[in-house]
């Protein structure tokens, strides 16, 4: 009989303790399915957040960083020099300040907003239109301000493409004093930064200095966003804005998301180490536990096994087998369970103000899976070190003799 078939005789033989064992993996290695998750979820759903949204370098005064910006004076001359640059495809400026929403005799259903300032034209970018269309190219004087809104936002106020809408920006400090501007919404969209308790107003440039009670606008942004040419990439195209404008601070995608990485994420990487160890922990000292109870029951017979001419080595298997049994029907069992409380989790993190509705916590990764796998072996294999050791050093006469008396 071989070492698999004989463990398997011994865990049908105990079904309790068999499903004790394999209901307890299953549990922590849920835990440490999730833990894992959340490990590396939260970037690489935020690397994926920033792909999204069409543009893959970022520009800032030199004072900014990617999460704390001060207004970057001189944009729009900036934005064409980078705009002019061969590892350039197309350029866009961001402003965003808080405003109020006042559908037209409806004060109630006031709400407050993010107002952003853009010169986007492109679908699919930092918004994706639902239903009308995208900001218009040119505003001729006298008519409303266009806007796109989000579809939260339309729902609240009943908005359709065509409705009649009024944004008065809030001054930081007190209460505004600008009056508030005619707009008409000319798009409903999702927006891709938008938190689920946010409603977010995309106007055009020169929308936003209205509203700000500066009908020639400012030279400001933000922020100047920027898609790099296919044939160039983001590195390339980073390197060349630096090597034009000195004076401001360049970064791809990928050096915000090392950034993000650094500083805000590493609160969740920590959380994740710490108890991904603490399960791991859990599960050795589980299985190890079973697993002694199991030789402790049944010295007598490894005892009869080893005088009948078995070796310790098949005993040693016998045992390993045993305990790769228990750890892979409750690791596998981990997997859709952790899946189902990973949803549950996530749900419970986006709900935080200012997460994005499109940032998850918990991402699947087929790596992920390896990694729950290769940890479980590890801890199976270390669990059953200690039975195979009492199992081997077992005095063969002295425990048949105390059988047969007991």
């Amino acid at each position: 009989m071989s070492a698999w078939s004989l463990a398997w005789r011994t865990v049908v033989h105990n079904p309790a303790r068999a499903c004790l064992a394999i209901g307890g993996v299953a549990v922590i290695g849920a835990l440490l399915f999730n833990m894992l998750l959340l490990s590396r979820g939260l970037l690489v759903s935020f690397r994926d957040l920033l792909d999204t949204a069409g543009y893959d370098v970022r520009v800032l005064a030199n004072e900014g960083s990617p999460i704390h910006r001060a207004p970057l004076a001189g944009a729009p001359s900036l934005a064409g020099e980078i705009e002019r640059l061969p590892s350039v495809r197309r350029v866009a400026l961001i402003r965003s300040d808080d405003a109020l929403a006042l559908p037209p005799g409806r004060d109630a259903d006031a709400a407050s907003v993010t107002l952003i300032g853009s010169t986007e034209r492109q679908l699919g970018g930092a918004w994706d239109i639902v239903k009308g269309s995208t900001l218009p190219a040119e505003v001729h004087p006298g008519e409303p301000v266009p806007l796109v809104v989000s579809t939260k936002l339309a729902a609240r106020q009943r908005l359709e493409p065509g409705s009649p809408l009024r944004i008065r920006v809030n001054l930081a400090g007190g209460a505004s004093v600008l009056p508030s501007v005619d707009c008409r919404v000319v798009g409903i969209g999702s927006f891709t930064f938008e938190s689920a308790y946010d409603y977010t107003v995309a106007t055009t440039m020169a929308g936003f200095a209205a509203a700000h009670g500066a009908p020639d606008g400012k030279d400001e942004a933000d922020l100047v966003l920027v898609a790099s040419a296919p044939d160039a990439g983001p590195e390339a195209a980073a390197k060349a804005i630096a090597a034009l404008r000195p004076d401001v601070r360049v970064y791809s995608n990928a050096q915000v998301v090392d950034q993000f990485n650094a500083r805000a994420f590493s609160y969740f990487r920590q959380i994740s180490v710490v108890l991904s160890t603490i399960t791991l922990a859990f599960a050795f000292l589980l299985v190890a536990t079973l697993l002694t109870m199991s030789v402790n029951q049944r010295l007598g017979e490894v005892a009869a096994l080893r005088a009948l001419g078995f070796p310790r080595r098949r005993i040693a298997a016998n045992l390993l087998c045993e305990s790769a049994l228990l750890v892979g029907v409750g690791g596998v069992a981990a997997l859709p369970l952790g899946g189902v409380l990973a949803i549950v989790l996530d749900r419970i993190l986006r709900a935080m103000p200012g997460v994005p509705e499109r940032l998850h916590f918990f991402v699947f990764e087929m790596d992920t899976v390896v990694l729950h796998a290769a940890l479980l072996t590890a801890t199976g294999i270390l669990a059953a070190l200690y039975p195979i050791w009492l199992a081997a050093r077992l005095p063969i006469a002295a425990t048949l003799r105390k059988e047969i008396v007991s």
